[in-house]
């Protein structure tokens, strides 16, 4: 069935910007100054001119005439600008070829820049080269560029509305595009919508004048319910990141399309039951709690991911029930908290606090009483997964003899010798570091017995977590004098921000180290976390892989090609794969793979189908009985 006039729909793409990430002419400005002797000046003239221009403070004739002038660029500096451009297509633009392909004879790419550069570029993505409409230089006999058409309508002000009035498109006519000149458009009347293009750059006084906020061509193409690269737009996808995430995860976020807002504390329960709402990726570092009263409030959430090594924060069940997958970093930080409990381990067993404090009270406090070195001391570890297990060759390497217990089977590294009690370790160790997680049966499982099973004198760290240890047992241990020494990193209680007091019964002991829970707060674990955590993140989402998730059945998927992935979060109960087959069968959904993983608590199935389906197929699958969640990805 043909389409009516009233229902053409015709996209006219700017190309500065907009199809592509940058302004050309700006790019043009690096090849041909690259060894003039102003170059930075010059350059930093055309983006101001360019600036201007799309703020519509400069009248587009002055703008093309004042960088013209200021370019000194030749006709053999073209072929290296349209390479350039050419990798530099707008990312969303560049994953929608296919769309482009086939709607080309209702795309238009209509700019104030020039076709020179513009044709070679866009028609490798299946634009026509004969509705490419844009200026023309003017070279000399030498090839250098000294002019442009000025006969050519686009080089005159308000040249994009006499261009598109010329075409007389039938139809729905859409302007994409990030400056006031698209704007003029539809303002003109030549446009029946304006989206501003803000994928590359927002300019406030063009957003202003928008009828639609494009952050990419996937938003343009759902807005007018058109199929496109993505099922769902990623700007969509809102994402909240808690507690100074690292800025890496935020750019690696936002590079990918997806919707970020950032705070720099965490949120109490109340707090975030409420700004939970609508989001559907929360970022958390350790202090955030999320409970179950958090989930039953995240009415769109899809996953959660902890920038750290723990997800004691995270009721995980609760989160599981929900279908919300959560992700960690369990090795991302692990060298930092490492370190940390080798450089307080030297520092106690060198009695430095106290002499420390000495010096800033104007006391000479030389001696070797009670310093001792830490090689042929005995370092019991309590907890010997990755982080317990990477300090144990740490310590050997420096000469310690080390022990280890753990409630799970661990294989010793290098010569640890693994006792079979705690109180066997306890006994024998000069120092004891806690390396266990935060678990609810973990709280307060090292006690004031356990404190006076360790040797006198030993020294005591917990850098795992804050209520794991019995706060008032470690004070009287370390005020009576049977533990030399302590450092803490984590507190059963912590300050949600740094503009929040910290209060602990451990402050003004001696020979005591308090951290605020910088374990992993180095810059290189940050930004060893804030690379990993967005990465499963974004393969969930945009894939559907859950591998390493902490709660989720683990699956490893291969590339979606042209295909459907349906993705279906049941409740692990007989029957439901049976039920999803038969409905794809009804609807005739030619399935190309399938794969499952259960645990305990769910299912997860994906479906990889043809394209060619019914419209109702998702909506029979979300009907299936014991369905958690459902989507489809393409």
């Amino acid at each position: 069935m043909s389409q009516t006039t009233s229902e053409v729909q015709h996209f006219v793409i700017d190309f500065d910007s907009t199809f592509t990430k940058v302004e050309a002419l700006d790019i043009l400005g690096e090849i041909s100054l690259a060894n003039h002797p102003e170059k930075e000046k010059r350059l930093q003239l055309i983006k101001e001119v360019t600036d201007k221009g799309m703020a519509g403070e400069m009248s587009l004739r002055e703008s093309l005439e004042s960088r013209i002038n200021i370019l000194d660029a030749h006709q053999s500096h073209l072929d290296e600008l349209v390479e350039r451009l050419s990798k530099l297509v707008s990312k969303s633009i560049s994953r929608n070829q296919t769309f482009f392909e086939h709607n080309a004879a209702n795309t238009f790419i209509v700019s104030n820049g020039f076709k020179e550069f513009i044709v070679p570029v866009v028609t490798q993505l299946g634009i026509r080269p004969e509705h490419v409409f844009a200026n023309d230089f003017i070279f000399d006999d030498n090839g250098t560029i000294i002019d442009f058409n000025r006969e050519n309508i686009l080089s005159s002000n308000g040249g994009k509305v006499k261009q598109i009035e010329e075409l007389s498109l039938q139809g729905n006519v859409h302007m994409i595009g990030d400056g006031y000149t698209d704007y003029e458009v539809r303002k003109a009347g030549a446009a029946n919508t304006f989206y501003a293009y803000t994928e590359n750059i927002e300019r406030d006084s063009v957003k202003e004048h928008a009828d639609h906020i494009a952050p990419s061509f996937d938003e343009i193409l759902f807005h007018n319910n058109m199929s496109g690269a993505l099922s769902y737009p990623k700007n969509r996808i809102k994402m909240l990141l808690l507690e100074s995430v690292h800025p890496k995860a935020l750019a690696k976020l936002k590079e990918d399309g997806f919707s970020v807002e950032s705070y720099p504390a965490g949120l109490d329960e109340d707090e975030l039951s409420e700004k939970i709402k609508g989001i559907r990726v929360l970022g958390i570092r350790s202090k955030t709690q999320v409970t179950a009263k958090v989930l039953e409030h995240a009415d769109k959430l899809m996953a959660i991911g902890a920038f750290c090594i723990g997800t004691n924060q995270i009721d995980l069940e609760a989160a599981l029930n929900k279908g919300v997958a959560v992700f960690n970093a369990p090795y991302s930080n692990t060298r930092s908290v490492v370190e940390l409990a080798i450089a307080e381990i030297i520092m106690l067993m060198r009695g430095i606090p106290d002499k420390s404090n000495d010096m800033h009270q104007g006391k000479w406090s030389k001696t070797a009483n009670s310093s001792y070195e830490i090689r042929g001391k005995k370092l019991g570890i309590i907890g010997y997964g990755n982080i317990g297990a990477q300090l144990s060759v740490l310590a050997e390497n420096m000469g310690m003899n080390v022990f280890y217990y753990d409630i799970e089977e661990r294989l010793a590294l290098g010569n640890a010798t693994k006792c079979n009690s705690l109180q066997e370790l306890l006994a024998l160790a000069d120092v004891v570091s806690l390396h266990v997680d935060g678990r609810t049966e973990n709280k307060n499982i090292f006690r004031k017995e356990h404190f006076e099973m360790m040797k006198d004198g030993a020294v005591f760290l917990n850098l795992a977590r804050g209520p794991v240890v019995e706060i008032s047992a470690l004070k009287e241990a370390v005020s009576s004098g049977k533990i030399r020494g302590t450092g803490v990193d984590v507190f059963p209680e912590e300050p949600k921000s740094n503009n929040d007091p910290f209060e602990s019964e451990l402050i003004g002991l001696p020979n005591t180290i308090l951290t605020p829970h910088i374990g992993g707060s180095t810059q290189e674990a940050q930004e060893n976390i804030g690379d990993f955590v967005p990465g499963k993140i974004m393969d969930y989402i945009n894939t559907g892989n859950t591998a390493l998730s902490v709660n989720f059945p683990n699956l490893t998927l291969p590339p979606l090609d042209n295909a459907h992935r349906l993705i279906h979060i049941h409740l692990n109960k007989p029957g439901v794969l049976a039920e999803i087959n038969n409905v794809l069968a009804a609807h005739d959904a030619n399935i190309v793979g399938q794969y499952l993983k259960t645990n305990e608590s769910i299912g997860y199935v994906i479906t990889d189908i043809d394209k060619e389906y019914g419209k109702d197929l998702a909506k029979a699958l979300k009907k299936i009985e014991h369905t958690i969640k459902f989507r489809v990805l393409y």
